[in-house]
C-alpha cells in the first residue's frame, strides 16, 4: 500500500524540525523556564569572572591589544549560542589558538602593527567561512582522521611554548624567538636585563596560583564550605590575583619604576571591524585558518563531548562547526581574533549549572558591562600576572606521560606523538601541527596497508574459526582459509595478493584458499582488480577461490561487476558452511 501524499500540516512541520535542527536555540527555548534562567545566570556570574583576565591573558599571548581578548568573548559567544548544540560549551580565545594566531599574522607584519591586527582579524574571518562550509557540507567525520595521541602531543609542545613564551613578562625583558631554542636562547641572553621588582610580581602571582590550584579548595572545605563553592571559588583564583597585583602597583607606584602594565584599556562595546578581502593576504594566512579551524574544532568537539556525556546529553559535530563558524566570523566583525571551545571555561560553564547556551549569551552581557564599567582599572594590572595566568593554565595542557604510554602500547603511535612534539618545539606550532595532520594520515594508510590476515581453523566442537598460530584448531591441508581483518582497498590490495601467493608457495597439497569476509565493509575498484589477479593466478594452478561470510552490502556491489561469474569457487554464507564442504571434498577427491 502507498504512503499517503504529505498534508501541508506535515510539510510545515518538517520545515520547522529543518529549521530547528539548523537553529537549535529555536528547540532548547521553547522549554526554557524560570528555573534555567536561574542556573545559567549564576553560571554566567561565575564564568565571567573567570574570563575577564583570561581574555586579557590569551590576547596577549596572541601579540593583539589586551581589549581585543573580551571583544573576541562577546559576539562569539551570542552566535554560539544560536546556532551551537552543546549545553555547556564556553566559546572564545583558547591558549593553542592564540599561539597560532600570533605565529600567522607574525608572518604578515610585526606585532602592534595595525597590519598584524588586520591580520588576525582576518584569520578570524576565514576561518570561520571554513568552518561554516566544513558545517553546511558535513564535513566533521574529517576531524576523526586526526590521531588522537598525534594531538595530544601537539598540545602538550604547545603548553610548552606557550609556558616558555610568558618567561619573558615574568621576568620583565626583551625576547623574542618562534621556537624552543628560539625563546630559551633569547631569554638567555638579556637574563641580565631582569626587572626585579617585575620577577618579584610575577614569581608571587605564580606561587599564588599554584596554591590556589591545589591548596585553596580543601581549605575552603575545611573552612566549612560545600564542595561545589569551594570548587568553583578555587577556579576565580586569577581574579583575586589580578585584584591584588593592580592595588599593589597602584599603592607603591611600581608603573613608574619599571613595572610593564596593562595601561589603556579603551572603554566601550567591541567596535564594528571588517576583515581584509585583499587576495594576497588571503593566499597567505589561507594554511594557517584552515589549521586554527581543524585544531580548533578538534579541541572543542572532544570538550563538548566529555561534558554532553556527562548529563546523557549529545551534540551534533557538524552543527557545531556552524556553530564556531559562525563565532570566528561574529569576531572578525567585533574586532576580535580566532576562537574556539576552550577546556577550562567550558568545565566552569559546566560545574557552575549552565543549563543551555543562553548561559553563553549572558556571560556575552557580563563581559559587555566589564568592556563598559571595568576596562579603566586595568590600566595598572602588570603583565607578569597575566603571564603567570597563562603559564598556570597551559602546563595543565603538558602531559608527557602520552610518550610512555605510547612506547608502551605502539611505537607506531609513538613514533609519531615524538615527531610532532620536537617539531612543534623546534620548528614552530604551524609545522608542528601539520606534521601532525600529515602523521596522522600517514599512520591510517601505514596500518590499513598491511591489513591483519589471520589463518584460521576450526575450533573442535563449534562452529567458531579462529587463529592457527594462537589456537588448536582443526585444519585439512586441501584448504587454506585467510580471515581478513580490514576493509580492502587501493592501499591494500597488493599486499593481500602478495601474502596469499606467498602462502600457496609449499609442499601441501593445496585445492583450496577461502577468505573469509566478516570484517571486509569494503572492497574498492583497486581491490576487485586484485581479487580477479588472484582468481586468475590460483585457477592456473588449479586451486579454487572462494569466499566467505560477505557482508550484504559488499555482495551487492561484487554482483554489479564480472567477478562472480569468473569466480573459481563458491561464495559461502558462513565459514562453517565452506569448511564442511570443502573439505568433504577434498576428502572425496582423496
Amino acid at each position: 500500500m502507498s504512503s499517503p501524499l504529505p498534508t501541508p500540516r506535515s510539510k510545515r512541520q518538517f520545515s520547522t524540525d529543518r529549521l530547528r535542527r539548523h537553529v537549535p536555540i529555536l528547540d532548547w527555548s521553547r522549554r526554557y523556564d524560570r528555573t534555567t534562567l536561574t542556573s545559567d545566570l549564576v553560571a554566567a556570574v561565575i564564568v565571567t569572572i573567570m574570563l575577564i583576565p583570561q581574555s586579557l591573558a590569551y590576547a596577549l599571548l596572541a601579540g593583539l591589544p589586551p581589549e581585543m581578548g573580551i571583544y573576541a568573548s562577546i559576539l562569539p559567544l551570542l552566535a554560539y549560542a544560536v546556532f551551537g548544540t552543546s549545553r555547556a560549551l564556553a566559546v572564545g580565545p583558547v591558549a593553542v589558538v592564540s599561539l597560532m594566531t600570533a605565529a600567522a599574522a607574525g608572518k604578515i607584519a610585526a606585532q602592534g602593527t595595525p597590519e598584524y591586527i588586520a591580520a588576525a582579524i582576518t584569520l578570524a574571518f576565514l576561518s570561520g567561512v571554513m568552518l561554516l562550509a566544513m558545517g553546511l557540507f558535513r564535513l566533521g567525520f574529517l576531524a576523526n582522521f586526526l590521531s588522537h595521541p598525534v594531538i595530544a602531543g601537539f598540545i602538550t609542545a604547545s603548553g610548552i611554548l606557550i609556558a616558555t613564551s610568558q618567561v619573558k613578562h615574568i621576568l620583565g625583558i626583551q625576547a623574542g624567538g618562534s621556537n624552543l631554542i628560539g625563546m630559551i636562547g633569547g631569554i638567555v641572553a638579556h637574563l641580565g636585563d631582569t626587572q626585579l621588582t617585575t620577577l618579584a610580581i610575577g614569581a608571587a602571582s605564580l606561587a599564588f596560583l599554584f596554591w590556589v590550584r591545589r591548596g585553596l579548595k580543601p581549605l575552603l572545605r575545611s573552612a566549612g564550605l560545600p564542595p561545589r563553592l569551594a570548587d568553583l571559588l578555587a577556579k576565580a583564583g586569577p581574579v583575586m590575583a589580578v585584584a591584588l597585583s593592580i592595588l599593589a602597583v597602584r599603592a607603591f607606584g611600581l608603573a613608574d619604576r619599571g613595572v610593564a602594565v596593562v595601561g589603556d584599556v579603551p572603554t566601550g562595546l567591541p567596535p564594528l571591524t571588517l576583515p581584509s578581502f585583499a587576495p594576497s593576504l588571503w593566499s597567505d594566512l589561507f594554511v594557517s585558518a584552515l589549521l586554527i579551524s581543524v585544531i580548533g574544532f578538534v579541541e572543542s568537539v572532544s570538550v563538548a563531548q566529555t561534558l554532553a556525556a556527562k548529563r546523557r546529553q549529545r551534540i551534533v559535530p557538524d552543527q557545531e562547526l556552524v556553530g564556531l563558524g559562525a563565532s570566528n566570523i561574529a569576531a572578525a566583525f567585533s574586532g576580535g581574533y580566532p576562537v574556539t571551545g576552550g577546556f577550562a571555561r567550558s568545565v566552569v560553564n559546566f560545574d557552575a549549572g549552565a543549563e543551555t547556551p543562553a548561559a553563553g549569551a549572558f556571560t556575552a552581557v557580563g563581559l559587555s558591562l566589564a568592556a563598559l564599567l571595568l576596562t579603566p582599572l586595568l590600566f595598572f594590572l602588570p603583565k607578569a600576572v597575566l603571564a603567570a595566568t597563562i603559564i598556570v593554565a597551559v602546563l595543565s595542557l603538558v602531559d608527557l606521560s602520552i610518550l610512555r604510554r605510547t612506547w608502551t602500547y605502539n611505537r607506531v603511535d609513538f613514533a609519531a606523538v615524538a615527531a610532532t612534539i620536537l617539531l612543534t618545539l623546534l620548528a614552530g606550532v604551524e609545522i608542528g601541527v601539520s606534521a601532525g595532520v600529515a602523521l596522522s594520515i600517514l599512520m591510517f594508510l601505514y596500518k590499513t596497508s598491511r591489513p591483519h590476515v589471520a589463518e584460521v581453523g576450526l575450533v573442535p566442537g563449534t562452529q567458531h574459526f579462529r587463529n592457527i598460530r594462537r589456537h588448536r584448531v582443526e585444519t585439512d591441508p586441501a584448504v587454506v582459509t585467510m580471515r581478513i581483518d580490514e576493509s580492502l582497498y587501493f592501499a591494500n590490495a597488493a599486499f593481500l595478493q602478495d601474502l596469499i601467493y606467498d602462502r600457496i608457495v609449499c609442499d601441501q597439497p593445496i585445492r583450496h584458499v577461502v577468505l573469509m569476509c566478516s570484517a571486509v565493509n569494503e572492497i574498492d575498484m583497486s581491490a576487485l582488480e586484485s581479487l580477479e589477479a588472484i582468481n586468475t593466478r590460483l585457477s592456473e594452478l588449479d586451486i579454487k577461490l572462494h569466499l566467505s561470510e560477505v557482508k550484504g552490502p559488499v555482495m551487492d556491489r561484487l554482483k554489479r561487476s564480472h567477478f562472480l561469474v569468473e569466480l573459481s569457487g563458491e561464495v559461502f554464507l558462513s565459514q562453517y558452511d565452506a569448511h564442511t564442504a570443502l573439505t568433504a571434498q577434498a576428502q572425496a577427491a582423496e
